[in-house]
């Protein structure tokens, strides 16, 4: 793989930190604003809310941008909410610096996702999709941890400058190691969103938005819920929710090769069964700290092995659009992940803590019976080949 698409990479991790990293930083905020953790915990809903919205929005507003500026300034736009968020004097305006911060995501993405696919060969593409969220996954590794141990000495202020400036240092570097990729040919709005309309892409949509539910519905929560089953806390939570990362970047690997080699739907079908029953147990696989983190692992894995496949298979029908339907598939993701924390605030509220990770795999048999029934078997993939004069995606 090229030290261009790791370089993508790298603004992907500084993207995903910057999402994630607000579950590690809820006490310090809750504890500088004088506010509840339930109203500082809107901060991670407003940021996935606005990503949602934002991002096919911003894919067809942005689509005749030269690709290599597009990516520099959604890092600049990033960091620029980062860096307000750490002098937010208070609440509503951290609130806006949420927003801002989820507006530079949403474009970097999908938008670095298709830069990838754009500078690789086609037998590696799988792979270069997988690297590209291998930074968001492991920004899981560091982000949730790292805020969880950096909040309460550096305060939520420091932590998100901190971010600011890595991601200013990431745009940097994409200015200076990537080449110019020129936009997909210009085309009518209403034509570009068309493809959303295929049923293929709408049913694997559906699907990202139950993945996410199931997963994050319960990741929400896994701190009370590590507590509840292994009696732990602290150091040993953030050392355990390694455990999940590592385990989402390996996922990352694994399911890019799986991708260019098997056929996409049956991947899903193994990958699905495989984490359905993994998520259903995590309440009795959770109970010692060993036990606690192999089934974190597992879980990790799974869950973001699942990322390469459905990206491949969302971009089959018009990958001359992959810009848009990238986009679409990023706010499905974060529409998820929104909703994630109302589903599992009511099923705690009304059934209690330890039924959560069975109820939520109800959702995930429900993506599975989407894949098994729900979508015709899959066309030979087509091969999308970059255009000389414009760099853009054609399929033959």
């Amino acid at each position: 793989m090229s030290a261009r698409t790791y370089l993508l990479t790298v603004g992907a991790f500084t993207i995903g930190t910057s999402g994630y990293i607000v579950s590690g930083v809820l006490p310090a905020v809750s504890h500088e604003l004088n506010v509840s953790h339930a109203t500082a915990g809107q901060l991670l809903t407003a940021f996935a809310i606005a990503y949602a919205i934002s991002s096919p929005l911003l894919a067809a507003l942005t689509g005749r941008w030269e690709r290599r500026t597009l990516l520099v300034a959604a890092l600049a736009v990033s960091a620029a909410g980062n860096l307000l968020a750490a002098f937010a004097p208070n609440y509503p305006l951290l609130l806006v610096a949420r927003v801002v911060s989820a507006l530079g995501a949403a474009v970097f993405t999908p938008g670095a996702t298709l830069v990838a696919t754009v500078l690789t060969p086609p037998d590696q593409r799988g792979r270069a999709v997988a690297l590209v969220f291998g930074g968001l996954t492991f920004s899981l590794v560091l982000g949730v941890p790292a805020g969880n141990l950096l909040g309460e000495p550096l305060g939520y202020r420091g932590v998100f400058g901190l971010i600011a400036g890595v991601t200013a240092l990431a745009a940097v570097a994409v200015r200076i190691g990537l080449p110019r990729v020129e936009a997909p040919p210009v085309v009518a709005l209403r034509e570009r969103f068309a493809p959303a309309a295929d049923r293929r892409v709408i049913t694997v949509l559906v699907l990202t938005v139950l993945a996410c539910l199931a997963v994050f519905s319960v990741f929400n929560y896994i701190a009370p819920l590590l507590t509840a089953t292994a009696h732990v806390d602290g150091l040993a939570i953030s050392l355990l929710l390694v455990a999940y990362g590592v385990g989402g970047v390996f996922g990352n690997w694994a399911g890019g090769r799986m991708t260019d080699r098997f056929e996409t739907r049956r991947v899903l079908i193994v990958l699905f069964s495989a984490f359905t029953v993994v998520l259903a147990t995590l309440p009795l696989t959770m109970t010692t700290v060993p036990g606690a983190a192999i089934a974190l692992f597992l879980w990790g894995a799974l869950t973001w092995s699942a990322n390469p496949p459905i990206q491949a298979w969302l971009i089959e029908p018009a990958p001359e659009n992959s810009g848009l339907l990238l986009s679409l598939n990023a706010s499905a993701i974060y529409l998820g992940v929104g909703l994630s924390g109302v589903v599992g605030g009511l099923v705690i509220s009304r059934v209690g803590l330890l039924p959560l990770a069975p109820i939520a795999a109800v959702l995930s048999v429900v993506a599975l019976v989407l894949v098994v029934f729900a979508l015709r078997p899959q066309e030979p993939k087509a091969l999308v080949v970059v255009s000389p004069s414009s760099g853009s995606l054609a399929k033959q």
